[in-house]
């Protein structure tokens, strides 16, 4: 057996106790902080000190974090805990809807809104003496009765950057449950049919020759149908993260969906580079095949490079997948600083190689969204679709636009702004 080893505890316990409890709050956060890196942070502090701020903070991160999502949610949590001193005020704050209208400001409000719901849980104030019990519990009632819609019904309008961490984690369950059905596809080539809508000579022939050459009966073929490729090209920048996972989740559930009807899922993410990930997607734990995805894309949260990925994906992926009539889904905000020809271009090439392409935009959540930006203006007409995908229920939507070639969701609309 191994030899035991104690732990140490520091000359200041009180140091050790708030270790403890902000490795607590980070696991409450989703961060996945066992007892084992807990008494790590603590040794690590020991061997640190603790009388630099940003030594600190990174000793503790260096302990606690170990996937790029985590960094917004660490960030937050150590500020609150460790550096505000009136972190209290500002976690209740931040618990409060607010919405700020700035693409880098709602992420921080979401990894700022997880890191309050953790280390306020289990929290509860204590109700003032002198208040009478029963104008507590008409209270409760009173907000009670505003519920007027089921919480899952709110879930699937939700945008997936407002979600608290109990939302994500049902908002997982409701994709797992999601399905992404698509209609055949009718080939050149023909198969035996009772009822065909054309004479299958050759058959006909070879039947009559076993018979002597007397012609008995007719064979009838019906065109045999095929099922199309599902090709996802998500983009995991900074802007994206959230959505991106989200959608991952989802594409799991579809790839290993039996009797969807795709012929095969082929995913790719891309940021500063691209990435193919299908073949995690084959695993059956989504979490297993989630995290082997995120470890094998290393520009997790980093900048953006639409046009140069998707020239790698034109160049070295697209004969291997696009065949059979591959529908794409391209999921990304558009926000591309690269040479708008160059994009354009690319989008063109892409929109040219596949039967469909449906652009999922989570900027389409606002009402008065724009195509304002060059690299929107450059993307938008090569594509069929342009869909927002923000929420459980644009994912839900995505099925009928999908079955329907006529569907082109803002497309129409936003072309005319130009």
């Amino acid at each position: 057996m191994p030899e035991y080893i104690p732990l140490e505890i520091p000359e200041n316990p009180r140091l050790a106790q708030n270790v403890i409890h902000f490795a607590r709050a980070l696991r409450r956060a989703g961060l996945p902080v066992g007892p084992g890196r807990v008494i790590e942070a603590i040794r690590a502090v020991e061997a640190a000190g603790f009388t630099d701020k940003r030594d600190f903070y990174w000793t503790l991160h260096a302990c606690f974090v170990n996937r790029p999502e985590h960094r917004a949610t660490f960030g937050q949590i150590f500020r609150l805990y460790w550096r505000d001193p009136r972190f209290l005020e500002h976690m209740m704050s931040y618990m409060l809807p607010a919405v700020r209208g700035v693409q880098e400001e709602r992420i921080a409000q979401a990894a700022e809104k997880r890191a309050a719901e953790a280390l306020l849980d289990g929290m509860q104030p204590e109700p003032p003496q002198d208040t009478p019990e029963r104008e507590d519990e008409a209270t409760k009632i009173e907000i009670d009765s505003t519920m007027t819609m089921s919480a899952e019904e709110k879930l699937r309008t939700l945008d997936f950057e407002q979600m608290s961490n109990a939302e994500m984690a049902e908002a997982k369950r409701m994709l797992a449950r999601l399905k992404l059905p698509v209609k055949p596809i009718q080939s050149r080539r023909l198969m035996a049919a009772h009822r065909g809508q054309r004479v299958d000579f050759r058959r006909t022939i070879r039947a009559a020759l076993r018979q002597g050459g007397e012609l008995r009966d007719i064979r009838l073929a019906k065109p045999r149908p095929r099922w199309p490729n599902l090709v996802v090209l998500c983009d995991i920048s900074g802007s994206m993260s959230q959505y991106s996972r989200m959608v991952l989740h989802f594409l799991h559930a579809v790839a290993n969906e039996k009797g969807a009807g795709w012929a095969k899922v082929h995913a790719f993410t891309f940021g500063t580079r691209l990435t193919n990930i299908t073949r995690h997607l084959a695993t059956r734990d989504v979490d297993a095949a989630l995290k082997a995805a995120g470890a094998e894309a290393q520009d997790w949260e980093g900048g953006t490079r639409i046009g140069q990925c998707l020239h790698a994906f034109n160049r070295d992926w697209s004969r291997r997948v696009m065949g059979q009539g591959a529908v794409v889904l391209l999921i990304t905000d558009g926000l591309d600083r690269d040479d708008a020809g160059a994009l354009e271009k690319e989008m063109e090439r892409l929109h040219l190689s596949a039967r469909r392409l449906i652009w999922l935009n989570p900027l389409l959540r606002w009402d008065g969204f724009a195509p304002k930006a060059t690299g929107i203006r450059a993307m938008l007409p090569h594509v069929d679709s342009f869909r927002a995908g923000h929420s459980i229920q644009t994912l839900e939507d995505l099925a009928g636009a999908i079955s329907r070639p006529e569907d082109l969701g803002e497309k129409a609309r936003l072309m005319a702004l130009l």
